[in-house]
């Protein structure tokens, strides 16, 4: 077919209980998580639309591990799919309920005939639409009949046979707008099916338009690009994309990602990733990202706590905030390892002032026993991270800080080392010359 990417057959779909984001196995799909019951899911879920909300609302009802919980995320995301067309997740979410929430929340066999009759008949008036366009070479209708069969197809749930769609409008794109439409149709697609690596590649091709980009489009492309960086577990990438996202964003991208995202994904991953100065420069003192963590008081506050090295606070915040994390889409997988980032930087921090440090003293900062205190910090010490050495029977640890004075001499000597042997060999070299020693070996062969 016209327009075909080379690209599409590298598309894989995957479970459309989860079409928002990906899950690697089974066995993540199962893993239950306590500690739903805090959530407000009914708040929760208005900060998005469209597909993404019935996504979020069933990963919740999966992982939740508290029925009552479950059964209000599978209510709503019932009523939120009888608003739309796809018939598939409407038979998919009444398995799930069950018959658990009454008459009114079961397999509605006759609307799900309906729609799938409409979309018959729908469909076959796109492809009637779309063979005549084909047929008088009309570029720009060619264009419109590949992009609404892409509309079709995502409000069906085929979100393999929307990015075909949607990619084949770009060999009939006339002007940048046409692109960049292209592009976040693509990227909106490619993100639930988590597809990444196709993220990535439609955000540069929208970022290379010749025309400038408006703000609201540039900071849609930086959340999207942040995502990608963040599935590939690239924390600091995706740090900087979040942090660089204009507070033009607002409500506008709601269909992937709601701006208090944008704080959280954007704060964790700078704490984990960035060093004090970065983090004061980038993160605190940065105006535009400001706005987005005055949405979510409690990173704005873990990590003004963080940089104050007020350790107890800061991590107290990040146990409150774990569960509802767990529950999130696109960061449920990366969350331990966030925090055991974030967690080794700060006792890494909180070492490097002081020759010596009272292990008891540094456990209750860190809320804590001495033992695992003691097990973390011979993971550091043994990376490297840290250089200390631990007084096992006192319960102390002691910095092993450098002799400056020594090293310099050290360093000195290996200075003056190198330099003599670059003398002697450049010396050498000249007496060869001089002397035309590899000419007469040359003439003896």
């Amino acid at each position: 077919m016209d327009g075909e990417d080379e690209s599409l057959g590298a598309v894989m779909v995957d479970d459309p209980a989860f079409p928002n984001g990906s899950v690697d196995s089974d066995a993540a799909r199962a893993t239950v998580v306590g500690g739903g019951d805090q959530m407000d899911v009914e708040a929760y879920a208005a900060l998005y639309t469209g597909r993404t909300r019935v996504a979020r609302l069933l990963f919740i009802a999966e992982r939740c591990g508290s029925e009552a919980v479950q059964l209000e995320a599978l209510r709503m995301a019932y009523d939120e799919i009888r608003k739309g067309e796809d018939s598939h997740l409407h038979r998919e979410v009444s398995a799930k309920i069950a018959g658990r929430l009454g008459p009114q929340y079961v397999l509605d066999q006759a609307w799900a005939d309906s729609v799938d009759r409409r979309a018959e008949q729908r469909k076959e008036k796109l492809e009637n639409e779309l063979n005549g366009y084909r047929t008088n070479l009309i570029k720009e209708s060619i264009r419109m009949g590949y992009n609404d069969f892409g509309d079709f197809y995502y409000a069906h749930g085929q979100l393999g046979d929307a990015f075909k769609s949607y990619v084949r409008t770009r060999d009939y794109c006339t002007t940048s707008k046409h692109i960049i439409q292209m592009c976040l149709n693509v990227i909106l697609v490619s993100i639930e099916l988590g597809q990444f690596m196709h993220v990535s590649n439609y955000v540069s091709k929208a970022e290379q338009t010749p025309d400038s980009l408006d703000a609201v489009t540039i900071a849609k492309l930086r959340c999207a690009a942040g995502l990608a960086n963040l599935e590939a577990k690239k924390y600091k990438l995706a740090a900087r994309k979040f942090i660089e996202t204009g507070p033009e964003l607002g409500n506008n991208y709601t269909e992937v990602i709601a701006p208090q995202d944008v704080a959280v994904y954007g704060g964790l991953c700078a704490l984990a990733s960035f060093d004090r100065t970065e983090l004061k420069k980038k993160v605190i003192d940065n105006i535009n990202f400001r706005n987005f963590l005055e949405l979510v008081p409690e990173v704005r506050e873990l990590i003004n706590d963080f940089y104050a090295s007020r350790y107890a606070s800061c991590l107290e915040y990040l146990e409150n905030l774990k569960p509802n994390l767990l529950l999130d889409i696109h960061l449920h997988d990366h969350v331990n390892t966030l925090y055991t980032e974030i967690r080794h930087k700060a006792i890494i921090q909180y070492t490097l002032p002081f020759i010596s440090v009272n292990l008891h003293t540094m456990a209750g900062a860190f809320k804590t026993s001495v033992t695992g205190l003691e097990k973390e910090l011979e993971v550091l010490i043994t990376n490297n991270q840290i250089q200390a050495r631990i007084d096992s029977h006192n319960k102390i640890l002691y910095a092993r800080h450098a002799d400056q004075r020594n090293a310099t001499f050290q360093r000195a000597l290996q200075t003056g080392t190198e330099f003599e042997r670059e003398i002697r060999a450049m010396l050498l070299r000249a007496n060869l010359i001089k002397h035309e020693s590899n000419l007469k070996s040359a003439r003896k062969l």
